[in-house]
């Protein structure tokens, strides 16, 4: 079975007894501070992915971290993981969590590069924006990138929409050489 596939099995499951128990904004918390935690700490993905190091001291390393930082069924989720030797997949299994709850929430990820840092009033115009363009409510993720020069690029799913400098220069730059071939 390929890694999309169990995270995809395990995320579903972990959605549904979420919402049964009406926990689904508390584990989503959770999520995001073990995310956090595996993009800061190499030791911590490292341990996970460790084939050599046995499943008792994988779940009593668990158990120290984190049986009283995060809410029961997420602990209980953790377990589970080590129990079954499906530890490694936790990265996984938090994006596509992340994923299918956002899309039952019929909310939007926008994911937007920017030259400079956005105000709070542009980022909530921006916001507006494409809440009326896609007719869903929209999560914006915001990163800067200087290459970009000035403008925005935002990526909603397979679409890209390309506002940057950089872009319009590139745009400008081919309509000099083609008219610059046709002489």
């Amino acid at each position: 079975m390929s890694n999309t596939r169990i995270a995809r099995r395990y995320a579903e499951a972990f959605l549904l007894a979420a919402e049964e128990q009406k926990l689904l904004k508390k584990v989503g918390d959770d999520f995001l501070k073990l995310r956090d935690l595996l993009n800061e700490s190499h030791e911590l993905q490292l341990f996970l992915k460790s084939p050599v190091i046995k499943t008792e001291k994988k779940q009593e390393v668990l158990t120290a971290l984190f049986e009283k930082k995060v809410q029961p069924l997420t602990f209980v989720l953790l377990q589970l993981l080590a129990e079954k030797g499906r530890e490694s997949f936790l990265p996984e299994i938090i994006e596509t969590f992340f994923l299918l709850r956002d899309e039952k929430l019929g909310i939007l990820n926008v994911h937007v590069r920017t030259a400079v840092e956005f105000t709070r009033q542009q980022k909530s115009e921006l916001e507006k924006h494409f809440e009326l363009y896609s007719k869903k409510k929209i999560q914006v993720d915001v990163q800067v990138d200087p290459s970009l020069i000035g403008g925005f690029v935002a990526r909603i799913g397979d679409t890209l929409f390309d506002g940057s400098i950089k872009r319009q220069l590139e745009l400008l730059r081919q309509r000099f050489a083609e008219h610059l071939e046709v002489n």
